[in-house]
């Protein structure tokens, strides 16, 4: 087990197995948040960060402040921030390890893997704690199995193997490592969010003179602030600080590239003078109110190419973009645009709901339509979607979460409220896909839709059931295999479920026989 100081074995990160694509160098626009600080904006919020971390440990009754909760609206620009402060405790050599959840991206939505994540950036940034994590797992075997607790992951691999390689003098401080951890709200195991914050204090309870710190980064929801909101946690509000000088820096250069790159707003400049105006870019800056997101969505919406359903120039986009209120508005218009397009509604609720974000093609296969159908469709959502360059490569993804919870509230969304029960038809095409050996994702991909549509709240179980199975029947032609052993593997499945979720025997699944 000896090694190197200054080597990390290839196998142990291996068997760690860590999601690559959740730190700060993943490919932002295959792996949301596609957020990064424009150059030169976010400079005050950002120093004082680094002030905040960078305080060295004093023995006083003063308690020390290992950690620092970053909060703010949704698009506000935190996840850009993360990134931002991830970077430069990078270059220093004091980045421990980063982790950007996501919601509905798979493994990056929950805690399974966030342990063994951490530790494998961890060896990776100080190749001296590398032999104690290796030490960890000879230990315990099963140690990265699902019956381990998070809490115990974390102390053997992450929190342990770190205090190990300080104690015999193997690390040199320069000053505090910091823990980056974006998005925190949108894992989607709260119970584990919570017992990683509880055995977070627990962990500088007993080693308050650790020159390690913890960034985290989410917006206010209730089992994170009852957590957080506390003595030995410093709070920023990113809400506090006013972005409209930023906001405007980076409208100004992003319109005049667009003048330099679009020949049409390049005419109008060279025929009208300055675009946008200064009224109306004051106006444009008054209306964002301090989201990035927004920013970044009305721009590319203002911008976006004209088709043949939209083709409005950029200089008739403008004051149309003045009268929308806010994220749903823009939501709402931009869908509106496209609303006549064949399965608009089912290609955009199926990459909002989507636990594994897909391809084009693989959006397509699954949806037993064409590429180009899913194409049409997308190239006038790309100021909401991050769409591929190729249908093959990279996934089809949401710009912002808040997409996501707009789709599913009905009194905002409307008619494009994406209600629980299409995780059923999810399962169900994913189950189909897997059938027929087009398998999409894992195996446990179309388990966990059916899970979350027969958890959900607001879904009329036995009602939702009927329905699809009427549905599923018309659609149906000559292979009627799949919908049936769909059935009856939902039988199984059903009988796990609590007595209290499903009123009545669980064998109406599969009382649907007579005509096979």
């Amino acid at each position: 087990m000896s090694m190197a100081a200054n080597t990390v074995p290839s196998d142990l990160i291996r068997q760690l197995n860590p999601i690559f694509d959740a730190s700060h160098t993943r490919d932002r626009r295959k792996s949301p948040p596609d957020s990064a600080c424009f150059p030169g904006t976010r400079k005050v919020v950002i120093e004082g960060i680094i002030s905040c971390v960078d305080t060295e440990i004093v023995l006083s009754k003063t308690p020390v402040v290992h950690i620092y909760w970053f909060h703010g609206f949704a698009g506000s620009g935190k996840s850009a921030v993360s990134l931002e402060i991830a970077k430069i405790y990078a270059e220093s050599g004091r980045l421990l390890a980063s982790y950007f959840f996501f919601g509905n991206a798979g493994d990056r939505s929950g805690m399974s893997r966030f342990a063994a994540t951490l530790a494998a950036q961890m060896v990776a940034a100080v190749p001296a704690t590398a032999s104690f994590v290796e030490a960890a797992l000879d230990a315990d075997p099963g140690l990265l199995t699902e019956g381990v607790s998070l809490t115990v992951q974390l102390e053997r691999l992450v929190y342990g193997p770190f205090q190990a390689a300080l104690e015999q003098g193997l690390v040199l401080t320069k000053g505090p490592f910091l823990i980056v951890i974006d998005g925190l709200d949108e894992c989607e195991d709260k119970q584990g969010v919570v017992d990683f914050i509880d055995h977070m204090f627990d962990f500088f309870k007993r080693h308050p003179s650790i020159p390690l710190r913890f960034f985290i980064a989410s917006r206010v929801e209730e089992h994170i602030r009852s957590r957080l909101d506390s003595d030995g946690v410093h709070i920023g509000d990113l809400n506090s600080h006013s972005a409209d000088k930023d906001i405007e820096m980076f409208l100004q250069a992003s319109f005049q590239g667009a003048a330099v790159q679009d020949r049409v707003i390049k005419s109008y400049v060279q025929a009208n003078g300055e675009w946008p105006t200064r009224p109306d870019m004051n106006e444009l800056i008054r209306h964002i109110k301090g989201s990035f997101v927004l920013a970044s969505m009305m721009f590319k919406s203002i911008v976006r190419p004209a088709t043949e359903e939209d083709p409005s120039t950029p200089m008739d986009r403008l004051p149309l973009a003045l009268e929308m209120n806010g994220l749903d508005d823009l939501y709402a218009q931009t869908l509106a645009r496209s609303q006549n397009l064949p399965h608009l509604r089912t290609i955009i609720a199926t990459i909002a709901f989507l636990i594994q974000p897909l391809p084009i093609v693989g959006i397509a296969k699954l949806l037993g339509i064409e590429a180009f159908e899913v194409v049409q469709v997308l190239l006038n959502l790309q100021a909401i979607v991050h769409v591929p360059g190729t249908d093959e490569q990279g996934d089809v993804t949401l710009f912002h979460r808040s997409l996501r919870d707009f789709l599913t509230t009905e009194s905002r969304s409307g008619c494009f409220f994406v209600p629980p029960s299409f995780h059923l038809q999810l399962s169900y095409r994913l189950f189909s896909c897997l059938y027929e050996e087009k398998s999409l994702a894992s195996r446990n991909c179309f388990r966990i839709h059916w899970y979350i549509f027969a958890y959900s709240d607001a879904c009329d179980f036995i009602n939702e059931i009927e329905q699809f199975k009427a549905q599923a029947c018309q659609s149906l032609h000559d292979n009627r295999l799949p919908y049936h052993a769909f059935l009856c593997t939902l039988f199984f499945h059903s009988l796990s479920l609590s007595a209290s979720k499903i009123a009545v025997d669980s064998s109406y699944l599969i009382t649907d026989f007579q005509e096979f």
